[in-house]
């Protein structure tokens, strides 16, 4: 059998979808994999089981991408087309199955809404497969040590959404303080290339000797293996957040222009915190459509931290009932 998966160009969305490629992939052990997505969110389905081909699809004038990914396809015989981005191209290919999202639910979460469409209630979690490659390298870059791992992701691809940098700062200290709940805890910081200047902040404020920062230099699949680590994830909501969310671990998500209803965290030990404004307010009280100022200011650290240690709390308490 063979799947063509069309998806998403956002890595978050790209992360979310892995939900029903999920489905596909442990329904019908062996099927291969073709994926077609954009090029920011390709790397994270190289680890994809019989995978063949991954195709790149940077956005080109009079939906020329379209073009060019049905002549690199429509020679084949599909056995099911998935198509998340809602376009005709399902229905111009050759194959027997097709599976066409129409377009978003707004009274659903994504990863629901996904759920629906295959016919699968609960839906699957999303999950993003490593490679040994991408597990080795983490365990160079995070010692086994017995410190814990708090993973940081203080960056997102709009200012609205980012929380303030001196925020992560004090949580993070607050987080890791002797006698605190990650006491001492090794800390991870990632982000995308152009983030990094702006995170620069938090990144200097934890000892050299204590932390390890990504920031584009690794592959997206060894930051995966990297977050499987983490004792728990705070971060803004971004592709990242999905990532950690995908990776089992506690995963806390900073919510405050975007809909936690619609993006949070899709996980068992994912959880979100919002702003003590609501999306409406937020967005109500903005200066313009356009405006670049920060929207996150009513999320106070005292609430992240308290979510924080109640769900690291949750979680080893899991652990010790199942031991």
């Amino acid at each position: 059998m063979r799947l063509l998966f069309i998806t998403s160009n956002r890595l978050g969305d790209a992360v979310l979808s892995t939900s029903v490629l999920r489905h596909y992939v442990e329904t019908y052990p062996g099927i291969r994999v073709t994926v077609a997505c954009g090029p920011v969110a390709a790397p994270i389905f190289e680890g994809v089981p019989n995978l063949e081909r991954i195709i790149k699809m940077p956005k080109q004038k009079r939906g020329g991408h379209w073009w060019k990914l049905w002549k690199s396809v429509v020679l084949n015989w599909w056995d099911i087309i998935v198509d998340l981005r809602g376009s005709a191209t399902a229905y111009v290919l050759p194959g027997w199955k097709r599976v066409v999202l129409p377009g978003n639910d707004d009274d659903l979460h994504r990863v629901e809404q996904l759920g629906k469409l295959i016919g699968v209630e609960p839906a699957p979690l999303p999950v993003l497969w490593t490679r040994p490659e991408d597990e080795a390298r983490a365990k160079e870059l995070i010692p086994e040590d017995g410190k814990p791992l708090l993973a940081v992701g203080p960056s997102a691809n709009w200012i609205g959404k980012t929380w303030h940098p001196e925020r992560f700062e004090e949580t993070i200290a607050e987080l890791t303080k002797p006698g605190a709940v990650l006491e001492n805890a090794r800390v991870l910081l990632v982000g995308a290339p152009s983030e990094r200047d702006a995170s620069l902040p938090v990144i200097e404020s934890i000892p050299p000797d204590r932390r390890v920062e990504i920031f584009g230099t690794e592959h997206l699949l060894t930051v995966m293996a990297c977050l499987k680590k983490a004792d728990l994830y705070i971060g803004n909501d971004s592709g990242l957040m999905h990532m950690a969310a995908a990776s089992t671990r506690p995963t806390l998500g900073l919510f405050g222009p975007s809909r936690e209803e619609h993006y949070g965290p899709c996980s068992k030990w994912g959880r979100a915190v919002r702003t003590e404004w609501s999306f409406d307010k937020i967005m109500a009280n903005r200066e313009s459509y356009l405006s670049k100022e920060n929207l996150m200011e009513t999320l106070p650290v005292a609430k992240v931290v308290a979510s924080a240690i109640q769900l690291v709390k949750d979680y080893r308490n899991q652990e010790i009932g199942d031991e």
